[in-house]
């Protein structure tokens, strides 16, 4: 059984060391959905949802968790994020919101949290937004999708 890097010899959690690690390209995808009534979906679809505009602010609050992940996640790094992007789009046949992100570094250590943090305050964010008219609102499938780069190398959801 392989050993958790963020734990020490007791068991007890610690933050990795990653001062020997080179420096590499990292990129991380990740997606999830979020489940609403035809009543909501519609209201997303047309801005009436009385909070604003439920896809643009969605959007930002993902950006800007991703750069906010170590301050959320305990034992994760404080990484520079070269790039991360948020896209959501309306699936009309499963009043389905879906939302991916992408995020990219440079640095020694991976960026996958960012990009599972990113799609999961967007999900959040839209719970919020449209709790008003629905709280059945379902947030499922948060996952990451694919990562490049790093000693462990490349993943991609199967």
């Amino acid at each position: 059984m392989k050993n958790f890097s963020h734990t020490d010899k007791s068991g007890k959690a610690k933050m990795v060391d990653v001062s020997s690690k080179e420096k590499t390209v990292r990129t991380a995808e990740a997606s999830a959905e979020v489940h609403v009534s035809k009543k909501v979906f519609d209201k997303i679809k047309s801005n009436e949802i009385q909070k604003g505009d439920v896809l643009a602010v969605a959007k930002i609050s993902g950006i800007q968790a991703a750069k906010k992940t170590s301050e959320l996640i305990p034992l994760c790094h404080n990484i520079f994020i070269s790039s991360i992007d948020v896209v959501l789009n309306l699936n009309e046949k499963k009043n389905t919101v879906e939302i991916k992100s992408l995020a990219k570094t440079i640095a020694q250590t991976g960026i996958e949290m960012e990009a599972l943090t990113a799609v999961s305050i967007s999900a959040l964010t839209i719970y919020d937004m449209c709790k008003a008219l629905d709280k059945s609102i379902t947030i499922k499938e948060i996952k990451l999708l694919s990562k490049t780069g790093g000693k462990s190398g490349n993943f991609h959801h199967k």
